[in-house]
């Protein structure tokens, strides 16, 4: 292999690789260079007469292309004369090499191997000593060199020449001086599956990808080398199912005739028809040439979310397959009615006000109708007005229409203009122009399936966010609301020059309260703190605060029923206060010509086998509306006006879940009342069936 090829593969595969390290070893190898700035200055890449140089072509094509163009290069110059210089017939070898470089390149991708070209790689040259071999020895290996490739054959080798092809191959790639396991996974590609248990990934998959590419099902190795690479039979399918596809399209790319290559002899003389030969590699050397990289650039579709940027990808790179002079696409509408020009290139203007009908018919709705590829030309007497729009603002002589779709959905087309001579060196490629558009449309469907999934996430959470910070405003309000109205009070007892002790007391506790509900929002993994709460203190500390602010209207009165004895749950006495603050603060407003707001504690009950104190907050207004009723502790939009209003239930529900508790509601013509449950402390006296002694009083 050429030394500056294999430098440039090792740079290529580490990520910290810049351009000028690339574009100085590139400068030394001029085949290398002229294909570089060939491509970059290709029509598919540069829209203008300056002529780009090696530096600004490598920054243009962008490092993925150049991984791919230099191992696709390096393995082309170094093995395609070989076939040239003996007889043997290389189509069931290279048949074998490039099915087994396709399923390492998918398994690596399975296994998360992070070097998939070098994976590609290795399965290309897993048997590269097969050819050292019929290189050194052709006479005495001619007659092994299609035998079967097993453990068997490697004792053959061994026994007749000394050395076995795995050995072989790894000493060859050894003297390339890659820093790589590459060597390794050629030489242990046969090794028994036992002792691979500890070996490297890249080990592993080519050895798995060497017995796929032979597929023998009732290999013994095969389920223990797929159960060493954690793929299963689902995968295996997958990847099988696709090879035959991806290895004909690489030979095409190598310019390897595979024509039979399954049916070859083992022993049999291969000899080229020299014409035939020749047509194809004349019809290849420009492909080749100018577009080594693309099959890198079909997979490359999948990675890119933007439509513009994935559409302007495609065009490129359909200019650089097929050669064309100008592209254009147009996009089905919402209603599948009309095709749409999306703005790419140059006419971005031109292009996004135009659109054709599908219904009126003309060669380019017919296409994309019928999902066939269509050749216009200049002159023909089938030209509609749309096809002489296209001819004259691409000025080109022919027309490609290649039609975008995946199953049974058309997504839109490609048009490519072209001169007459490109048009004939085009015909009879439709199946390449198909496939490439399949692979087009799926990346395209794709890309719009994972956008609108995205864009429907990001609303999500930017409605988690909103109803968050609803909350967050929501609870903030009832201690801002305690603290406006007791600098109220305070500013009276001031001014009579009254004892403010226990106002500014509160005030501390609501402000403290403040921080700790925000705190809770911003953090609501952190650890809950080991304390516990007496639940007739908090009881008689809300009533407190509306008793001697200004909270209670003069109309409503509160009478408050508690035990004798403490009631004890575990927990922090902040979410209790916030669940019942918001629970009395409902009572008020539902009672806007005034009445009795009860608030009882009945003591320890037993439920489902569980200690719980049971709260009771009632009213005696009107009741609920059947339609509140039914989302009752869901976030409505309430009648009582207000951004945040309607979300005092849903907070109150929450926060009671959070304390492992339960809540319930009655309602009906004569008020409501809400029955919370709450865990009682364990280390609380034992659940009896003697009654506490409940004592009352009234607050208005």
């Amino acid at each position: 292999m050429p030394q500056i090829l294999v430098k440039l593969i090792d740079l290529c595969q580490r990520d910290d690789a810049g351009m000028g390290q690339v574009a100085k070893l590139i400068a030394h190898d001029a085949g290398m260079t002229a294909k570089i700035l060939g491509i970059a200055n290709s029509s598919a890449y540069s829209h203008g007469s300056l002529q780009l140089g090696l530096a600004q072509s490598l920054n243009t094509l962008g490092i993925e292309m150049i991984k791919t163009l230099v191992i696709n290069e390096s393995v082309f110059q170094t093995f395609s004369s070989f076939s040239r210089l003996n007889r043997a017939d290389l189509r069931g070898f290279w048949l074998h090499a490039l099915k087994t470089a396709v399923i390492a390149r998918e398994l690596a991708k399975r296994m998360s191997y992070p070097r998939s070209e070098e994976a590609y790689l290795a399965g290309l040259l897993h048997d590269v000593g097969r050819l050292a071999l019929l290189g050194a020895a052709p006479h005495e290996y001619a007659s092994n060199f299609m035998a079967e490739d097993d453990e068997h054959l490697c004792s053959i080798e061994t026994g007749s020449l000394g050395i076995s092809h795995t050995e072989a191959g790894a000493w060859l790639i050894e003297q390339w001086n890659l820093d790589s396991f590459l060597a390794d996974s050629v030489l242990y590609h046969h090794e028994p599956i036992s002792r691979l248990q500890a070996a490297h990934p890249l080990i592993r998959l080519v050895c798995l990808a060497h017995l796929l590419g032979c597929y023998k099902s009732d290999s013994p190795a095969l389920e223990g080398a797929a159960a060493l690479c954690a793929i299963d039979e689902t995968d295996i399918q997958a990847i099988l199912g696709s090879v035959n596809d991806y290895t004909k399209t690489a030979a095409t790319y190598f310019g390897i005739d595979l024509t039979d290559a399954d049916q070859a002899s083992p022993s049999a003389e291969y000899v080229p028809q020299e014409p035939a030969a020749n047509r194809v590699e004349e019809r290849l050397a420009d492909e080749v040439r100018n577009m080594a990289m693309i099959s890198a650039s079909v997979q490359s579709f999948s990675g890119i979310r933007s439509a513009q940027e994935l559409l302007e990808s495609v065009t490129r790179s359909a200019r650089v397959l097929f050669n064309f002079e100008d592209m254009v696409v147009f996009l089905q509408d919402a209603n599948a009615q009309a095709l749409v020009g999306f703005p790419i290139g140059d006419r971005q203007q031109r292009l996004s006000g135009f659109s054709i009908p599908l219904a009126a018919g003309g060669i380019l709705a017919d296409s994309v109708s019928s999902r066939r590829i269509t050749f216009a030309k200049r002159g023909d007497s089938a030209l509609g007005l749309v096809e002489e729009q296209l001819l004259r603002a691409m000025g080109t002589e022919c027309l490609a229409y290649i039609p975008l779709s995946t199953g049974q959905s058309g997504l839109g087309v490609l048009v490519g203009g072209l001169s007459s001579a490109q048009f004939d060196e085009l015909w009879g490629q439709e199946r390449f122009l198909k496939s490439f558009a399949t692979q087009a449309a799926a990346s395209l469907e794709s890309s719009t399936a994972a956008r609108n999934e995205m864009e429907k996430h990001i609303a999500r959470v930017n409605e988690a966010h909103r109803e968050a910070s609803r909350k967050i405003v929501h609870e903030v309000n009832n201690p801002l609301s305690i603290i406006k109205n007791y600098l109220g009070v305070l500013d009276d007892k001031l001014a009579n020059q009254e004892p403010v002790t226990e106002e500014l007391s509160i005030l501390n506790e609501e402000i403290d309260r403040v921080s700790r509900i925000v705190g809770g929002f911003a953090d609501p993994q952190s650890p809950p703190r080991e304390e516990t709460t007496e639940v007739n203190a908090v009881l008689k500390d809300v009533v407190r605060l509306f008793s001697i602010s200004r909270f209670l209207p003069a109309s409503v009165k509160i009478v408050v029923k508690t035990t004798d004895q403490p009631d004890v749950m575990p927990g922090s006495a902040d979410p209790l206060k916030q669940i019942l603050l918001n629970l009395i603060k409902n009572a008020v407003e539902a009672l806007p010509r005034g009445g009795v707001i009860g608030v009882r504690n009945n003591g320890r009950v037993q439920r489902e086998g569980r200690a719980y104190i049971e709260l009771r907050i009632s009213d005696n207004g009107a009741g609920m509306p059947a339609d509140v009723l039914a989302n009752l502790f869901s976030p409505v939009h309430s009648s009582k006006g207000g951004e945040n209003r309607g979300l005092g239930l849903s907070i109150v529900h929450g926060l009671v879940k959070k304390i492992n508790g339960l809540i319930s509601c009655r309602s009906g013509e004569s008020g409501t009342t809400f029955e919370i449950l709450l865990p009682a402390h364990e280390a609380a006296g034992k659940y009896g069936s003697e009654p506490k002694q409940v004592s009352k009083h009234e607050v208005s």
